[in-house]
């Protein structure tokens, strides 16, 4: 018996009744997203942008020790530089002497430096080597280097510079130095997209179709940036965050892209009008993007939780580019193929075929393969994804210091001077702030805490007491003899503290506070530490609950969150590997392994696991398709594959590109997330779709699609349910 189908327009969806406006409203579909784009890009140069690393939050013991220096001593409340001098011969000698008493006499001119220490005085022969051919100056700056004004700094290194002439080196280091000394970008994001471009050309066929992903992807992300420099005004948004958004962006916006317009190009293979293919093509593909963005801006949420402003300003600039890119799919894409219509193919490099084949291709029996083994496949799929996993378990979370540096930049310069004279812990010393009450006996305490703290085998050098003018405040400088970066310096800093804490100052009213950018990255790396659980947690939830409404099963929801939790695991892994063992090579490092950026592992967790997640609805929605027609559970899986596998193929490939290319950055925080999620999206695309979901959904069986009878009544509906429960009506 055949079912009398219901007429087109009672079926059609909100996607499909959007773009078919775009599709016969093209020009001003267009011209609302020209007009978008110059607006907000306009007023966002108009008004210009306040990126600020401010990475401090909470109330921590760094922050409290900087605002007590802010308070009572703000000569010495600012961050500090170093000047490296290094002569062939020695530093005293009456014509090199000279030529460092002059740069240091210009130095302390530069506004908001409040003192140079100067490494040819008597109070500065720590600071001159033993060969007395290496020599560094301390310039002290009145504000931290987030709220410098960078004409500070700049002013400083052009004075180096200036010094730095034929048989004298003379170098500056330091975080207000790392502020203006930023790395060049747009190589990653020129490789990434040229590499997108080819394999976009190799899917489609023709350079036209090709270049419509690229298009509305970049459209999307040039508004994000506008976006982020309004945002900056009211919120912390730290530099690197147009980065990060241009890494998901251009990743996300592509391959939302190439799954509708994929699927339009089914359906104009298959006879259908350019407006029917459109409609099609967004209430089936456009459903998945639409749950696919939307998980990933859930994921994005979950760095609110984290509570840190710097984390917010990014996640912010994250969330603006995956909504604008996707909002650009839904709509930009449908009028954009209108303008085309069936000049979609033009320029074409091989001969195109649109119609979607299932049965003999090398992905169903692919699928045939593993799922005659399920159980064998599983567990090989499983014991890869652990074995991947395993250096996970090693993790060292900290910020990294300036000998992870690029060697051609003057912070690692200046770093590899002092480390190889004076021990790398002279580029990071800790600043204790002392606030002390009006008696002889707080100064004699202070002094009597200082000799212990020097007796400390990972001390190398400990000044005197610097008071303030009023007397009630004194800064103590101790050099570890390890990096910034070492564990023994994290050890380091909570041993003074202990010591701070301990019976020696009480009923003196002496306290002590360590502070200092050192102390200031370790107190950074244990509020994020700590936050990591309960972001876990909440990703996890809200993204099952949003696949579940999906996908209409609390069985494959679950099945995706595992299977997400141990592809995200394998990316772990590999940065860990790769960064802090040096597995991979002295290039990706510049030749120093160090810890993990304590922001990295929440925010790879956030931005992975709603990717991974858009991988699954890519597949399932397929697969689900598939059952609803037929309700055989291996064949559906079989048929999703085989009708899914060149997209995704093709979607991961691209993304793998883009991420990777970011492994080619300047930054180290940015190498290791590039190489992090190239690494999740290779191995969800090949291990996790390829191999578990066949073997997992086989194991499974029917069980797979149950759902509790009070879940599906309160569960909506998705779009395309009906029109395949009619088609199967009307095949039986």
């Amino acid at each position: 018996m055949t079912i009398p189908q219901p007429p087109r327009q009672s079926r059609r969806r909100m996607l499909a009744r959007i773009a078919m406006w775009s599709f016969t409203h093209r020009r001003q579909a267009i011209a609302a997203w020209l007009f978008a784009l110059v607006a907000v890009t306009g007023l966002g140069r108009a008004v210009g942008s306040r990126f600020l690393d401010d990475f401090s939050g909470g109330n921590s013991q760094s922050r409290q020790a900087q605002e007590l220096l802010a308070r009572t001593f703000p000569a010495d409340a600012g961050d500090r530089a170093q000047i490296v001098v290094h002569a062939p011969g020695r530093l005293d000698s009456p014509a090199i002497a000279a030529t460092v008493e002059s740069l240091l006499t210009r130095v302390r001119a530069i506004p908001h430096v409040t003192g140079v220490s100067d490494p040819l005085s008597d109070a500065g022969a720590s600071q001159l080597s033993a060969d007395r051919r290496t020599g560094y100056a301390v310039v002290q700056f009145d504000r931290t280097s987030d709220r410098l004004p960078s004409s500070a700094p700049d002013k400083l290194l052009a004075l180096v510079k200036s010094a730095d002439t034929t048989g004298l080196t003379v170098v500056a280091g330091g975080a207000p130095i790392a502020k203006v000394q930023k790395p060049k970008f747009g190589k990653s994001e020129g490789v990434g997209l040229l590499a997108a471009l080819v394999i976009l050309l190799l899917a489609f066929g023709s350079l036209v179709a090709a270049s419509l992903p690229i298009a509305t992807a970049l459209f999307g992300l040039a508004i994000s940036f506008g976006v982020l420099d309004l945002v900056s005004h009211g919120q912390t948004v730290p530099t690197f965050a147009p980065e990060l958004a241009a890494l998901l962006g251009i990743g996300v916006g592509i391959d939302y892209a190439l799954f509708i317009v994929t699927r339009y190009r089914e359906r104009l293979a298959n006879g259908d009008v350019p407006l029917e293919a459109v409609a099609t093509a967004l209430s089936t593909s456009g459903k998945a993007v639409l749950f696919a963005g939307g998980t990933v801006v859930v994921s994005l949420l979950g760095l609110f939780v984290v509570g840190l402003p710097y984390i917010t300003g990014a996640a912010i600039g994250a969330i603006a580019a995956v909504l604008l890119v996707m909002s650009a799919a839904l709509t930009l894409l449908p009028a954009l193929l209108g303008a085309l219509g069936p000049r979609i193919d033009r320029l074409s490099v091989r001969r195109n075929r649109h119609a979607v084949r299932t049965e003999g291709t090398w992905a169903w029996r692919w699928s045939q393969a593993i799922q005659r083994r399920p159980a064998l496949s599983g567990v090989a799929a499983l014991a890869v994804l652990v074995a991947l996993s395993l250096p996970l378990f090693a993790i060292r979370v900290g910020y990294g210091d300036a000998g992870n540096d690029p060697k051609s930049t003057q912070t690692r310069t200046a770093y590899d001077l002092l480390a190889h004279d004076f021990g790398p812990g002279a580029v990071g010393p800790l600043v204790l702030a002392a606030s002390l009450p009006p008696d002889p006996q707080a100064r004699i305490a202070l002094t009597d805490l200082t000799t212990r703290i020097e007796q400390n085998a990972d001390v190398a050098v400990v000044s005197s007491p610097k008071l303030n003018a009023a007397g009630d405040t004194a800064v103590v400088t101790v050099v570890p003899r390890s990096a910034p970066q070492d564990a023994s310096t994290v050890r380091l800093v909570h041993a003074v503290r202990d010591l701070a804490a301990s019976s020696t100052l009480n009923g003196t009213g002496v306290r002590v506070l360590v502070g200092g950018e050192t102390a200031a990255s370790i107190d950074s790396s244990t509020h994020l530490s700590d936050r990591l659980a309960p972001v876990i947690i909440f990703v996890v939830v809200l993204s099952l609950l949003l696949l579940l409404a999906a996908l209409r099963s609390p069985v494959i929801a679950a099945k995706a969150a595992v299977m997400n939790l141990l592809s995200t695991g394998a990316a772990y892994g590999v940065i860990v590997a790769a960064f802090q063992w040096g597995w991979l090579g002295r290039g990706l490092t510049n030749g120093h392994t160090g810890p993990i950026d304590p922001w990295i592992p929440i925010m790879l967790f956030t931005i992975l696991f709603g990717l991974s997640m858009d991988y699954e609805l890519f597949l399932m929605s397929r697969v689900r398709e598939q059952w609803l027609r037929h309700r055989d559970s291996q064949a559906a899986v079989t048929d999703g594959l085989a009708v899914t596998v060149r997209v995704i193929t093709a979607a991961a490939a691209i993304m793998v590109c883009v991420f990777g290319s970011f492994a080619l950055s300047d930054v180290r925080p940015l190498r290791i997330f590039g190489l992090g999620m190239a690494t999740a999206v290779f191995v969800d695309a090949t291990v996790v779709r390829l191999v578990l979901v066949p073997s997992v959904m086989q194991l499974l069986g029917r069980a797979a699609w149950w759902t509790p009878r009070w879940l599906d009544r309160v569960l909506p509906v998705p779009a395309g349910d009906e029109s395949a429960a009619v088609d199967a009506r009307a095949a039986s």
